[in-house]
């Protein structure tokens, strides 16, 4: 092996040929001349790059490894860790971007010459961007050195894709490699914060223009709020660790298009940020490091905006040392109540009539220990708005977090008697209304209603000047979505803020409503019974000639997929497969739910279904299959799905989903871990026979999906009745018989 040569692990492996990592297993196994391991351990050992490249071609796995997957590859075995690459390679997309022509001259020179040379033309850069007093390091020509290859191949990426989008896909793909390393907030709702503390009015909201202004993070993370920022702003962060405080930094200059500021001009605005008012500059950007609420980099800063999320359930923020710290202008926050410092350290950065939008957990508008500070918030005007969101919004996903809108009071902007409360829950289900829960979930989160409801609710709510006023089209107060609530009417013992306890029900149909869902309910169960399968003929255990659904891909009998990419297309997901409805997932904005930047190439594109495909879970252990129709075509794939296409003129659609939903066929496709139960399809199995004969165990297969979609809508017809009728005898809607 070559010395340095990059390793790879068999997850990698697995990556590069398109198989699972059971596959790769298998190789080892079966395959004496699998290239030997060269690190890791013995549980996890890793191999050598080029060599398992080139086994892989010989066997006829892999005709070409992507470029973008070698760089990661490389990014990920970097000798002194994937952080480090990933900030190397950052930095020199920086000088990429900013100064092309220094580039190509540093890059036509060997590598130990472009490893000295490198740290002169980088530190200009970086000072450019950050200043003197920056959380992105200069590299030395020794820790460059091994880096030297990792950065010719991420700046061939850019070249292929844009130097934004090539920094965007190793970074996501770092967060994909450790999940539970950071907390994530996901592009649509930094969105809605983003939009909810917009500054222009009224006016500025009808052009779409946003004035320029400073904001502030002061829980930066990953960045995402500080992204979907537009407009001309200066942008202030802070963020505890310093290797995702410089990632954040270099994600956040190279998402600008802009060139960097003069290193005079970003100077000015870090010392602005350390002693007073920051205003509106052109492509300013300072991050620092450090404990926000412990140590505040930015202890005079004011700003217009601040968005936020801050950890959660911090017992050890800092309570004991900051009992006389001056932000407590509300109250002294109770040990357990973290996130209310939070709150208060948001106001005291901003200015008079500045906006601050933090993500909150549902716990902060009701415990007891911060009634005292909620009371403060209210009489005082700060707290504008409590908007809940649906369950699957942000991490934690079981919980349904909330935003809570403020505004700084001051002399022009007196208290506000009301406080707005919006509930977006079943604006954000599709599922909502048809008598079943709602079951929430990252990929059901319809993002445009979610934003539609929250934003017209508040616009609504300010444009009255937070009085209740409604203006015809968009009313602050819908019956069971939002609602202005008096002030004096919150401040009672409990002083809880959560929507749902103050929101009316929902106007319902009463009688009328429910007797149409009775009729419907009443069709639906004569079809379901002429839809019964007929009794069962006993029949001989059939002996046949078995493939597998790995052999007729490899024969072109079918082709097998994954989800690829983002796109504008609604997501067919895993519980629309399950539950067997329509398609009610959205792909994220800003980054494709595989990992990879939307339109990092052909293969980031969206898989688009078309009529004929047949549709399995990957995970859950159940057998359940879906062929998708004419109403379903167009909609790309969601995740843990995958996506079997059948050549018509081999296979029969409904045939293949028939024999994959076996139960003894899933219970040996299917590998077990702790937690989980996953199903490779490509051990799925069927019989050999004549397209014929396929077409009649498909129209049976047919008409067995037909009478199960009857059950299901007779299902949640009944559960929609039997609520509704609850509802009906307990609201007085309808009268008991």
């Amino acid at each position: 092996m070559p010395e340095n040569s990059t390793e790879v692990t068999a997850a990698g492996i697995a990556r590069l040929a398109g198989v699972g990592r059971a596959a790769v297993s298998n190789w080892r196994r079966r395959h004496a001349d699998f290239p030997r391991p060269v690190g890791g351990t013995d549980t996890s050992p890793s191999f050598s790059l080029p060599e398992v490249e080139s086994w892989l071609r010989d066997q006829g796995k892999l005709a070409e490894v992507p470029l973008r997957e070698r760089v990661w590859q490389q990014m990920s075995g970097h000798p002194a860790g994937t952080v480090t690459a990933l900030i190397h390679a950052g930095c020199a997309l920086l000088l990429v971007r900013d100064r092309p022509t220094a580039w190509l001259e540093i890059a036509a020179v060997s590598d130990p010459r472009m490893a000295g040379v490198l740290p002169g033309a980088l530190d200009d850069v970086l000072t450019a961007h950050f200043g003197s007093e920056r959380v992105v390091h200069t590299p030395s020509e020794a820790a460059l050195l091994p880096s030297v290859p990792l950065l010719r191949a991420a700046a061939e990426l850019a070249a292929g894709v844009g130097v934004r989008k090539a920094f965007e896909f190793l970074f996501v793909r770092r967060l994909d490699a450790n999940p539970r390393q950071y907390t994530l907030t996901p592009p649509d709702l930094a969105e809605l914060m983003t939009a909810l503390a917009e500054q222009g009015g009224p006016a500025g909201r009808r052009t779409g223009k946003r004035p320029a202004h400073a904001v502030l993070d002061p829980a930066a993370g990953t960045g995402a709020l500080l992204r979907a920022v537009g407009g001309s702003t200066a942008l202030y962060a802070q963020e505890a660790d310093p290797d995702l405080a410089a990632l954040t930094a270099l994600r956040l200059a190279l998402d600008s298009e802009e060139a960097a500021g003069a290193p005079a001009a970003v100077a000015a605005a870090g010392r602005a940020g350390a002693t007073g008012h920051a205003g509106p500059g052109a492509g300013v950007l300072v991050v620092r490091t450090g404990d926000t609420l412990r140590a505040d980099a930015f202890p005079q800063l004011v700003v217009d905006t601040v968005l936020c999320h801050p950890p959660f359930n911090e017992r050890n923020w800092g309570h004991d040392e900051l009992a006389y710290d001056p932000r407590w202008e509300y109250g002294f926050p109770a040990r357990t109540e973290s996130e209310l410092a939070w709150v208060q350290h948001a106001l005291a950065h901003l200015r008079e009539g500045g906006t601050a939008v933090l993500l909150m957990p549902p716990a902060a508008a009701s415990r007891r220990s911060g009634r005292r500070i909620r009371a403060d918030l209210l009489r005082r005007g700060a707290l504008r708005a409590v908007v809940a969101l649906p369950a699957g919004a942000a991490p934690p996903y079981g919980i349904p977090l909330h935003l809570w809108v403020l505004r700084r009071p001051g002399a022009g902007h007196p208290a506000a008697p009301e406080l707005l409360l919006v509930d977006t829950a079943d604006s954000a289900d599709p599922g909502a209304g048809t008598g079943s829960a709602p079951s929430g979930g990252r990929d059901r989160i319809d993002w445009t209603a979610v934003r539609s409801t929250a934003l017209d609710a508040w616009h609504a709510f300010a444009d009255g000047g937070g009085k209740g006023r409604t203006d015809g089209e968009g009313r602050a107060d819908r019956p069971g979505v939002s609602r202005t609530v008096p002030v004096i009417e919150l401040l009672d013992d409990d002083v809880d803020l959560a929507p749902a306890r103050h929101l009316p029900p929902p106007a319902g149909g009463g009688a009328a409503e429910l007797a149409r869902v009775r009729e419907r309910l009443d069709e639906t169960l004569k079809l379901t019974a002429r839809l019964a399968p007929p009794p069962a003929a006993p029949a001989e255990p059939a002996r046949r000639t078995l493939t597998t659904v790995g052999e007729l891909a490899r024969a072109g009998a079918l082709e097998l997929h994954t989800s690829s990419g983002g796109g504008t297309a609604p997501v067919l997901t895993e519980h629309d497969v399950l539950a067997g409805t329509a398609p009610s997932g959205t792909a994220p904005s800003g980054a494709a739910p595989s990992g990879t930047p939307a339109g990092a190439g052909r293969e980031d594109e969206p898989l688009l279904l078309e009529e004929g495909d047949v549709i399995v879970p990957v995970l859950g252990g159940g057998s359940v299959t879906r062929v998708v129709d004419e109403a379903t075509a167009g909609a790309a794939l969601g995740r843990n799905l995958q996506l079997l296409r059948p050549d018509p003129t081999a296979l029969d659609p409904w045939f293949l989903a028939g024999f994959l939903r076996g139960t003894a066929n899933n219970r040996q496709a299917s590998s077990y871990a702790s937690t989980a139960t996953r199903l490779d399809a490509r051990r799925l199995q069927l019989p050999r026979l004549p397209l014929a004969e396929q077409r009649q165990y498909g129209a049976q297969f047919r008409a067995l999906a037909a009478f199960e979609d009857a059950l299901r809508t007779t299902g949640r017809l009944g559960g929609q009745l039997v609520q509704g009728m609850y509802d009906g005898l307990t609201d007085g809607s309808v009268a008991p018989k």
